[in-house]
């Protein structure tokens, strides 16, 4: 028989033990004294009534399966793709925004640079439509019958109303960068310089043709003056040589060309007028003296400044 063990063998958990047993006894007995002496009255539990065990069981929360729980923790079931399928739909909408308002800012700023192209118009130079025909300053020598005049015998017949539509061109507007005077020291030439070569304009002094470029800008400029009337500017041209040099003035500077070539050409050989690339000037004037029937054609090319 095993002997009767005492307090101090006992170990916590079994005083608890022993504790608890006590105290349910004691409390059955206060219960059976209780309903001896018709203080405690015994109900019948209510049928509907559902036991406090029952109810916390039911709103405990039953944990999860643990395939379920593999699944929310790998992010491999279908929530986890739904989710990520709308994180995709989000981040595409952002990008699709942000490229809609990159290609709306380029197409407004293209547009703003249309609209002032439109708005800042260039003033224009009054230019000729079609290459002259002949070469400027023709007349007939005064010494001839019925005097000075323009010649239009130089003129083919078929090209002379062209010439008559280029009488109309209008001059341009007066500017700082255009030439108001000309000197050729080596023949003694100090005259000024006016647009058009019309013979009216010739008339007045050196004239520039309609559209040639200012001194001093790359490109022919050409200028033409008579040999023996209204003033016998260019008389002379035939004896210039190659290094003198033809002077032209602004109204705000001086250019310096160096005479390179000088020629005698047919009136209708209008080549001689055409554009460049480098700053050039070409004089012109109707030779020989007193006859008239040819053109010298002398050019020179801008010194360094």
């Amino acid at each position: 028989m095993a002997r009767k063990r005492s307090v101090e063998d006992l170990s916590a958990e079994e005083l608890r033990r022993l504790l608890v047993e006590k105290q349910r006894g004691e409390r059955q007995s206060r219960l059976e004294y209780f309903r001896r002496t018709g203080r405690v009255v015994v109900v019948a539990p209510d049928p509907g009534q559902i036991p406090l065990e029952t109810f916390h069981s039911e709103t405990t929360e039953t944990p999860p399966p643990a395939g379920a729980r593999r699944e929310k923790e790998s992010g491999t079931g279908p929530r986890a793709w739904i989710s990520r399928f709308l994180l995709l739909l989000e981040l595409a909408a952002v990008v699709g925004l942000v490229l809609i308002l990159f290609n709306g800012f380029n197409l407004l700023k293209d547009l703003n640079q249309e609209v002032s192209l439109v708005l800042e118009q260039p003033t224009l130079t009054p230019t000729p439509l079609i290459n002259a025909v002949v070469l400027p300053s023709g007349h007939t020598p005064p010494n001839s019958e019925g005097g000075v005049r323009f010649n239009e015998a130089e003129i083919p017949n078929h090209l002379r109303p062209i010439v008559q539509s280029l009488a109309d061109i209008p001059l341009p507007t007066p500017g700082p960068q255009q030439a108001v005077r000309i000197q050729i020291p080596a023949i003694g030439v100090d005259h000024p310089v006016v647009q058009g070569d019309g013979y009216e304009q010739l008339k007045k002094g050196v004239g520039q043709y309609i559209g040639s470029p200012n001194p001093g800008q790359d490109g022919n400029i050409v200028l033409s003056a008579h040999n023996d009337v209204f003033g016998e500017i260019f008389r002379d041209l035939a004896k210039l040589k190659n290094g003198d040099q033809v002077i032209l003035f602004t109204s705000q500077q001086t250019y310096t060309y160096v005479i390179n070539k000088s020629q005698i050409v047919e009136p209708t050989q209008v080549e001689v007028m055409a554009p460049t690339r480098e700053p050039v000037v070409t004089l012109i004037s109707c030779y020989p003296y007193l006859v008239d029937n040819k053109r010298i054609v002398v050019t020179a090319i801008l010194e360094d400044q």
